[in-house]
């Protein structure tokens, strides 16, 4: 089971010894928690189980993305077990709505990342209709495009859902005290929100919109960095995969427009969405406030945290499902 996964997703070969030593474990727990449900589910006048909702937060770069994607392969090789595997990237708002928020409120809000642009009502729908055991179609984001992929590729979930696994760089953090937001934390908050409003409307969506949202959860995992510093080369590391992924997908695409030979370029070409270095530094400060109060505030409050160390190698383990 885990060499195909690590084949699937390109992970180096010590992959499999931390898997085993940390990771699976918790997705023994998770079917544990499912069937005991499910027992108690039989055992009561229900006619279908709740799903085991799965919180899990990690800065940019933390490795959440494999860990949900890996506890969904776990899950999903047991019989009559169906999994939802989401990540709040998946609800970012187009650009076009980011424009418009940009406009309205504040111009930082036009870059995807913080809360406020995501599309929190269609994530309120989506748990809403998986805790209910009603079929809807699962929102995809394209980063190389920075907007959402066409509906009608979004897949439909299963009739019946017993865990579901939603993953995200901000999710589970709370709201900042107001004070806290007086005082920026970086150039970006010092030139571009001199007045706070930015980061405060940031604040007011958490508190409204976002922390309710937490309620659906039953357990909460983090994947604790070191620090904000370690997040910048991580993230940096995550872009690199994403530019060799676009190149090999312009490469695939230009070569079968060379053998139909209908055209001098494709009919569809694949716009470069991925950003250089300088870029991506641009971009990480838009996440420093929140990343840095998630690690100061978040481990108290999950049922499980991993502590990493530079090199993503897991240095303790605190808590259990």
């Amino acid at each position: 089971m885990l060499s195909e996964f690590i084949t699937e997703h390109k992970l180096p070969a010590t992959f499999a010894s931390s898997a085993r030593k940390w990771f699976l474990p918790v997705a023994q727990q998770l079917e544990a928690l499912v069937v005991a449900r499910k027992g108690k589910t039989e055992q009561s006048d229900k006619s279908e189980t709740t799903p085991v909702f799965l919180g899990i937060n990690g800065c940019q770069g933390s490795g959440k993305s494999t860990l949900a994607a890996l506890l969904n392969h776990y899950l999903s090789t047991k019989p009559q077990l169906n999994v939802v595997n989401l990540s709040l990237d998946d609800f970012y708002l187009s650009q076009d709505a980011r424009r418009s928020l940009a406009k309205d409120v504040h111009p930082l809000l036009a870059t995807r990342g913080v809360p406020g642009t995501h599309d929190i009502d269609l994530l309120h729908t989506v748990l809403k209709c998986l805790k209910n055991g009603q079929r809807i179609a699962l929102p995809r984001f394209d980063k190389s495009q920075d907007n959402p992929f066409p509906k009608v590729e979004w897949l439909l979930s299963p009739a019946q859902v017993d865990v579901v696994i939603i993953e995200g760089w901000c999710w589970g953090v709370a709201a900042e005290q107001e004070d806290s937001l007086e005082n920026p934390v970086n150039l970006l908050e010092r030139i571009q929100d001199q007045d706070a409003i930015w980061r405060r409307y940031v604040n007011q969506q958490i508190q409204q919109h976002y922390q309710p949202l937490y309620a659906f959860m039953d357990k909460w995992l983090m994947l604790k960095a070191p620090s904000f510093d370690c997040v910048k080369h991580w993230r940096w590391q995550q872009e690199q995969k994403l530019a060799e992924k676009v190149a090999a997908l312009q490469s695939e695409t230009d070569i079968s427009t060379a053998i139909s030979k209908t055209a001098s370029k494709p009919s569809n070409p694949i716009e470069n969405k991925v950003m250089t270095h300088e870029q991506v530094m641009s971009f990480i400060s838009y996440f420093q406030r929140l990343t840095e109060h998630g690690l100061t505030t978040l481990p108290s409050e999950c049922d499980l945290v991993f502590s990493l160390d530079e090199q993503h190698q897991i240095t303790a383990l605190e808590g259990a499902i």
